[in-house]
């Protein structure tokens, strides 16, 4: 290895870093927005079938194996239940088995998200959140400091998928369906 290539694992830990600032960009957002982002455990109307990167992925794996196999069986069965659009990490009462280890997307959920569109040939900045957030509320008006930039969020996200491909000898840009996931898809070799 030489001097410059990263660490091994080092991707991994920037994706700890990155989990950790999403986290602190949602909580002071919420602080400065207040009852306008409604988000609380239990709501999940964002939680439905996703892919995620493989960084993620392994991520997921390792929560995954931390569990009893009962529990592992009785999300399997739900991955199985192809009739509905719904995760299947989603418990009964609303709330993720996986949540410690769930990925970048299902932690920005809530957040107003500013992201590119294409149009008529430009590409707009547009600007959305949840319906059930800022209710009566013109999204314009909100903090630019609350606004999650989903270009910037995906561009790291991807260097850091990169990184872990490079560094695991896998091919870059592989996804991975969070059904596939819970389906119980063997882990890589660490």
């Amino acid at each position: 290895m030489s001097a410059d290539a990263p660490a091994p694992r080092d991707a991994r830990a920037r994706l700890d870093a990155l989990f950790a600032k999403v986290e602190g960009f949602f909580t002071a957002a919420q602080e400065r927005e207040g009852e306008a982002i409604t988000c609380h455990a239990g709501c999940s109307d964002c939680c439905r079938r996703f892919t995620v990167t493989g960084l993620e992925a392994e991520v997921i794996r390792e929560g995954l194996a931390a569990l009893p196999d009962g529990r592992r069986d009785e999300l399997a069965r739900r991955a199985d239940d192809d009739t509905t659009d719904v995760c299947p990490a989603l418990d009964a009462d609303g709330r993720c088995a996986i949540y410690a280890h769930r990925p970048v997307i299902c932690r920005t959920h809530g957040l107003p998200i500013r992201f590119t569109e294409q149009r008529a040939g430009r590409s707009l900045p547009m600007l959305d959140a949840c319906p059930k957030n800022f209710v009566g509320r013109d999204l314009a008006g909100v903090s630019a400091a609350s606004v999650m930039d989903q270009a910037t969020l995906s561009t790291i996200l991807g260097a850091l998928d990169a990184a872990d491909a490079d560094e695991r000898g896998r091919p870059r840009g592989e996804r991975a369906a969070i059904v596939e996931l819970l389906r119980g898809a063997p882990p890589r070799a660490t």
